[in-house]
C-alpha cells in the first residue's frame, strides 16, 4: 500500500511538471493580436496610376494582303490598329506603406510608385488621400510621400541595429490586394547583400511576403517598425520562405536627405571588388578568408587618387571590419562625402593604412561601365553612350578633345542624325574635353530648342541640330 501511494505521488508530480512545461511552451510563443490591433490604422494601401500612350502598330513595310482574303481580317486585328494610335491607356499597381508621422508623411518602396502619375493612399477606415511624392531613392528602394492630413496614427520606430537572428517579427500589408493581412516569422539573417542593391544591408526573414506587401512595415515584438518589406527571393513569383526588408536606420538616413535636399547622395570609392576565397587568402598572406579584394580601380576615382592598388585587400574601412566584400559598399555609401577616412589594406603580405577622401557616388547615367574601355558613360535624355578619345584617335583626327559615340538608341541624338563612331567635339557651342564633361553639359541642355552639335565623321566635320523634346 505504501509503495502504491509513492507511485501515485510520483505520477501527480510528473503530470504537474508536464502540464507546467506545456503551459510554459505555449506561453513562450509570441502573441500578435494587440500588436496588429494597435498598428493597423498606421498601415496604408497604396494604389498608383500611370498614363501611357499607345504605340503605333502596323503591318510591316510592303506587306499588304488583298481585300477579302481569308487572313485579311486576322492581320488587321493584330497589326492594323491605326484607329487606336494616340489613344492613351492606364496601368495600375498596388503596394503597401505606413504613416511615419501624424502630419501626413508616409513611407513606401520606390518601385511601388515609380513613374506613377497618380498615387492614392487608403487607410483601414476606408478614407483616401491623393499623395504627393516628395522624393525617392532607387538604390535603397525607399520613397517618401505626403498627404494633406493631420492627427494620423503613426508607427513607432525601432532600432534595426538591435535585431538578432532568430527574433520574432511581423509584417502587415496587402498581398495580392488582400488589405491589412498580417504574417509572422523570424529574422533569418542580417546584413544580406543582393546583386541589384549593393548599398543596402538587408534584413532576411521567413515572413510570408508576396506581391502587394512591398512598402509595408516589419515590426518587432515591441510594436516598433524595424524595416520596410521590399523583396522576395522566388523561383515562382510567390513566397518561398526568403524575404528581404530594408533596415530602418538606412531608411531614416534616406528620409533625412530627401527632406533636407530633395535627393540622396552616397559616398563613393571607385573600385571593383570581389570576395576572398580560402586559396586567395593563403596567397595574399591572410590566416583566413576576409576583406574585399580590389580587382579594378576606376580612373580619376577617390581610390585612384588615394593610391590604392589592384591586389589590395581592404580589411577595415573607417574603423569598421570588412569580413566579406559585400559589407564594403553599404559602409562606403553611408560615409560623409568629403570626409577623409583611414582604410587598412593587406598589400604584399603587410598591413598598410591609406587615407582616402570619399567623394559623392555619381548618378546611374554617369557611373563608368568599365568594360575594358574607361569612362564609358550614358546620357539618358539624349539616349547616347560615349567614351573618351584614345591618344591614337586624337592623333589620327588632329583634335585635342571630344568623345566617341559608342551607342545610339531611339531618342534625341538619333533623331539629330548622330551615329555610332561619330566624334562629338562641340555641343551647344561648348568644346567637349572628355566624357564626364560631356555629361555635365548634356544635363544643362534646354528642352524644345535647336542645339548645334559639331561632330567629326570620317575625315570631315559637320554640324547637326539637336532637339530635346519637352518633358510631359
Amino acid at each position: 500500500m505504501k509503495q502504491h501511494k509513492i507511485w501515485i505521488g510520483l505520477s501527480i508530480v510528473l503530470t504537474y511538471l508536464l502540464l507546467s512545461t506545456n503551459v510554459y511552451a505555449r506561453g513562450s510563443l509570441p502573441e500578435f493580436t494587440e500588436l496588429v490591433a494597435e498598428n493597423s490604422p498606421a498601415v496604408v494601401n497604396i494604389s498608383t496610376t500611370k498614363k501611357n500612350e499607345r504605340k503605333k502598330v502596323d503591318l510591316p513595310p510592303n506587306m499588304r494582303l488583298p481585300e477579302g482574303t481569308p487572313f485579311d481580317e486576322l492581320f488587321k486585328h493584330f497589326f492594323d490598329r491605326r484607329g487606336q494610335d494616340g489613344q492613351p491607356y492606364e496601368t495600375h499597381s498596388l503596394g503597401s506603406g505606413f504613416v511615419l508621422s501624424s502630419d501626413g508623411y508616409i513611407l513606401t518602396n520606390h518601385h511601388v510608385i515609380k513613374d506613377a502619375d497618380e498615387i492614392i493612399v487608403r487607410f483601414n477606415d476606408r478614407s483616401e488621400f491623393e499623395a504627393t511624392l516628395l522624393g525617392s531613392d532607387e538604390r535603397s528602394d525607399v520613397a517618401l510621400l505626403k498627404v494633406e492630413a493631420t492627427g494620423l496614427k503613426a508607427v513607432k520606430l525601432g532600432d534595426s541595429n538591435d535585431l538578432k537572428v532568430g527574433e520574432w517579427v511581423l509584417a502587415i500589408g496587402s498581398p495580392f490586394g488582400f488589405d491589412y493581412s498580417a504574417t509572422a516569422g523570424i529574422v533569418s539573417a542580417l546584413g544580406r547583400s543582393l546583386p541589384s542593391d549593393s548599398y543596402v544591408p538587408f534584413i532576411q526573414t521567413d515572413v510570408a511576403i508576396n506581391p502587394g506587401n512591398s512598402g509595408g512595415p516589419l515590426f518587432n515584438l515591441d510594436g516598433e517598425v524595424i524595416g520596410i518589406n521590399s523583396q522576395i527571393y522566388s523561383r515562382t513569383g510567390g513566397f518561398m520562405g526568403v524575404s528581404f526588408a530594408i533596415p530602418m536606420d538606412v531608411v531614416m538616413e534616406v528620409v533625412a536627405q530627401i527632406k533636407s535636399q530633395g535627393y540622396v547622395s552616397r559616398g563613393w570609392l571607385g573600385v571593383v571588388i570581389q570576395d576572398v576565397t580560402r586559396e586567395l587568402a593563403e596567397s595574399f598572406g591572410l590566416k583566413k578568408p576576409q576583406g574585399a579584394l580590389i580587382s579594378r580601380i576606376l580612373p580619376q576615382s577617390p581610390a585612384a587618387k588615394a593610391g590604392f592598388e589592384v591586389g589590395d585587400i581592404i580589411l577595415e574601412f573607417n574603423g569598421k571590419k570588412i569580413n566579406r566584400s559585400s559589407a564594403l559598399p553599404p559602409i562606403v555609401g553611408r560615409t560623409t562625402i568629403g570626409k577623409s577616412v583611414p582604410v587598412i589594406v593587406m598589400r604584399n603580405n603587410e598591413r598598410k593604412t591609406i587615407h582616402v577622401k570619399v567623394e559623392q557616388l555619381p548618378e546611374d547615367d554617369e557611373v563608368a561601365q568599365y568594360n575594358g574601355q574607361p569612362n564609358k558613360l550614358t546620357d539618358q535624355r539624349l539616349a547616347i553612350e560615349v567614351v573618351d578619345l584614345t591618344d591614337e584617335q586624337r592623333e589620327q583626327h588632329a583634335i585635342e578633345g571630344g568623345v566617341v559615340v559608342v551607342k545610339v538608341e531611339s531618342g534625341a541624338a538619333a533623331a539629330a542624325g548622330i551615329r555610332r563612331g561619330d566624334i562629338i567635339s562641340s555641343i551647344n557651342n561648348q568644346k567637349v574635353t572628355d566624357a564626364k564633361q560631356f555629361l555635365d553639359i548634356a544635363k544643362k541642355l534646354p528642352e524644345d530648342k535647336a542645339i548645334p552639335v559639331l561632330i567629326q565623321r570620317g575625315q570631315g566635320a559637320i554640324f547637326l541640330a539637336l532637339r530635346i523634346e519637352k518633358s510631359k
